[in-house]
């Protein structure tokens, strides 16, 4: 069974549009409620526990060498 954790993308508003947008992260709904960003429970997803760093953020090099498993 794979040890597997919650995560968010941060989600911003394009103030020209209007529009949401990824902000280029990804966390823990505690690293990003600490960092007071907003979190968008609809782009809630999982990933291995070990992609996440010791701040809550995705590990970008720990990702870059792994497939995603929630794009299968």
């Amino acid at each position: 069974m794979l040890n597997v954790i919650e995560v968010f993308d941060v989600i911003q508003t394009d103030p020209a549009t209007g529009r949401s947008m990824w902000a280029g992260l990804t966390g823990t709904r505690k690293a990003l409620k600490r960092d007071g960003h907003a979190l968008d429970p609809k782009a809630m997803t999982y990933c291995p526990a070990e992609w996440v760093d010791e701040r809550g953020y995705f590990n970008t090099e720990l990702v870059r060498q792994h497939p995603r498993l929630w794009g299968i």
